[in-house]
């Protein structure tokens, strides 16, 4: 049980709204060079949340940019996959590697384009849906991982009973639409409940997280943790990314041996 406790162990995603947008893809090379583990790309529609950001063409033109070894391929732990047909067409069974957080009003609208795009995970937003099995059975169909996302304002039993059908939950720890907030201690409970009931399932964080925040959401179970700001706007990344990673692999360290 201890083993299955953290499936995929603990991994850093930068967030790259918070990077230079006008250099993209290279921000993306430089996360990837100094040890992320996945990229977290924000998608805004401007109707779930306040603001606009990016969609499935950046998704593409980061793919041919980066190549698919890079951005597809490689990170910690993850192996280029051989290729498998969707269709007529040969496409790498990618590995979760772009992790997509869809905050768009019609989320079931966006999965085949992020699909064809080369989005790896498909994060959507309990809120933005009726009907969370359908949305489910559509993004796995399309070859892509699935998250599942909540709110602050949304209870975990909400998520619960989707649970075992998701690869990843993610607790937002500020309200979602803008980079910059202030971490929500307040969250960590919803963490320590789905690590508890769900021990195999990885739990993702986002907002407000960097080295002042990253004990709390390593000691509440998360082993996703999603920093912006407090990597892209760092002197040195490679230490920053390193130092949440040692903290999140600690805390998963100690919850196996108190089992």
């Amino acid at each position: 049980a201890a083993a299955a406790a953290m499936a995929s162990g603990c991994r850093i995603g930068p967030s790259i709204l918070n990077s230079d947008l006008a250099a993209l893809g290279a921000e993306c090379s430089r996360m990837l060079d100094c040890g992320a583990d996945y990229l977290h790309l924000d998608v805004m529609d401007g109707h779930f949340v306040p603001n606009i950001t990016f969609g499935h063409p950046v998704v593409e033109s980061l793919r041919k940019r980066l190549g698919q070894e890079p951005f597809f391929g490689k990170g910690r732990g993850l192996r280029a996959a051989p290729l498998r047909r969707r269709g007529s067409a040969a496409l790498p069974a990618r590995s979760p590697l772009a992790d997509m957080h869809m905050m768009v009003a019609a989320p079931e609208q966006w999965v085949k384009p992020m699909a064809v795009a080369g989005a790896n995970q498909y994060t959507f937003h309990l809120e933005a849906t009726d009907n969370p099995g359908a949305l489910i059975k559509d993004i796995r169909e399309n070859g892509m991982k699935v998250g599942l996302a909540i709110k602050p304002g949304t209870t975990v039993e909400h998520l619960a009973p989707w649970a075992n059908q998701i690869d990843m939950a993610l607790v937002m720890t500020v309200e979602p639409g803008f980079g910059g907030q202030k971490f929500m201690e307040d969250m960590m409970p919803k963490v320590q409940w789905l690590r508890t009931q769900f021990p195999s399932l990885d739990i993702e964080v986002d907002g407000g997280v960097g080295p002042d925040t990253i004990h709390k959401c390593a000691e509440a179970g998360a082993n996703m943790i999603v920093s912006g700001s407090a990597i892209m706007k760092s002197a040195d990344p490679r230490s920053v990314i390193n130092l949440l990673r040692n903290v999140c692999s600690e805390a998963a360290q100690k919850r196996s041996l108190d089992r």
